[in-house]
């Protein structure tokens, strides 16, 4: 049935909401916790009591909402260690790049050959 409901709402959230307007789709779990994916080919499939959208897996069970966003609602999250031996350029949230060894408190964005990602340095 949660099945149904959700495919349901894809369906008309698709049509109603315009998704080419919003760049992100956001899911927000149980534990109030949102993860947003790109929009942008996005492939979502619904197998096993699992929703897959793109690289993400949702627990049915788990899941309260989805919506289309404007900005990605992911919270920033925990630095994941050290980059190895990519090439990372970071930058301040006013775009300007910023030198590994000057980095003070603050919210900055680390860019690396696996991607992109916000980072909080206390």
């Amino acid at each position: 049935m949660k099945k149904l409901l959700f495919l349901a709402l894809m369906i008309a959230g698709t049509v109603s909401a315009g998704a080419d307007d919003y760049p992100y789709l956001t899911f927000e779990t149980a534990d109030g916790s949102k993860v947003s994916v790109s929009s942008s080919s996005l492939t979502i499939t619904i197998e096993d009591g699992k929703l897959y959208a793109g690289e993400q897996e949702f627990s049915l069970d788990d899941l309260t909402s989805m919506y289309f966003s404007a900005s990605d609602e992911t919270p920033i999250g925990e630095v994941r260690g050290d980059t190895g031996d990519q090439s990372a350029v970071i930058y301040d949230l006013q775009g300007r790049k910023v030198p590994e060894g000057q980095m003070r408190s603050g919210i900055y964005v680390i860019r690396t050959e696996d991607g992109t990602r916000k980072v909080q340095v206390r």
